[in-house]
């Protein structure tokens, strides 16, 4: 078995370089900060819009973009650039601690409003929005903030909590939300689990990514492949080798 592997690692004379793959139409690293948000728009563009019925904004989860940029320290210091300039919000996605959401403000402002009509909970959700600090860098509101600098009243945070702009975070705060985002989660839970499966199931648990991306799928997998495949590498969920046949992804046994 050991000798097979070998004869592989020399056909395909690897190179190691934990974490990178081929740019997928995205820029290079360290061609500048623009190109973050360069980066952020072409995830966004995997985003399936209609699955969700147009009713989410395009979100993308923060480490997608470690998978197309290795320095993780600029990464983070643009997105905090974009969100200091009132034009990024992100979101803790709940599902695990380094899990976060970024969304463009326009598109989430938007999407919220648009679900909101007809609602009871529309004003409150509109003073919300007006009120909603701008920059907005923080991911969770106190209860004496909510009370005393926002100026909600108990029943109107009740009102927020309903409409899904807030989510409880603990006795005395809320996480700032995407409404209706539930399905969203559970999509991308269960996609990558699929997506992963695949790897670990192909021979020696490695794949070529442009054979993964052109895979026939189950039911489960409900987003773009690529989407997943920026998810599991930017996750470290596989390792991201450069070999004379394009990208090779290797699950890494966590």
């Amino acid at each position: 078995m050991n000798r097979k592997r070998a004869l592989i690692s020399d056909a395909f004379k690897v190179k190691k370089i934990r974490n990178e793959t081929q740019k997928f139409g995205a820029v290079s690293e360290g061609d500048g900060p623009t190109d973050i948000r360069s980066t952020l728009e072409t995830l966004m563009k995997l985003f399936p819009r209609k699955l969700f019925n147009d009713t989410l904004p395009q979100i993308v989860v923060k480490h997608q973009l470690y998978s197309i940029h290795n320095d993780k320290t600029l990464v983070d210091k643009e997105l905090n650039k974009l969100r200091e300039q009132g034009e990024l919000l992100m979101f803790q996605l709940g599902f695990d601690a380094d899990a976060f959401g970024l969304v463009f403000a326009s598109d989430y402002k938007a999407k919220v409003l648009a679900g909101e009509d007809g609602r009871t909970t529309r004003a409150t959700v509109e003073k919300f929005l007006e009120k909603l600090p701008s920059p907005c860098t923080e991911l969770s509101f106190s209860k004496d903030k909510m009370l005393r600098e926002l100026h909600f009243t108990d029943s109107e945070i009740t009102q927020l909590v309903k409409s899904g702009v807030l989510t409880v975070r603990d006795a005395g705060s809320w996480w700032l939300s995407i409404p209706n985002s539930g399905k969203f989660t559970k999509y991308f839970i269960q996609g990558r689990k699929a997506v992963l499966g695949m790897v670990k199931k192909s021979k020696y648990s490695e794949v070529l990514k442009t054979e993964l991306e052109e895979r026939r799928t189950t039911s489960l997998v409900k987003f773009h492949m690529k989407y997943h495949i920026h998810d599991i590498v930017g996750a470290e969920m596989v390792e991201s080798i450069s070999t004379t046949s394009g990208t090779l992804l290797r699950f890494v046994d966590s």
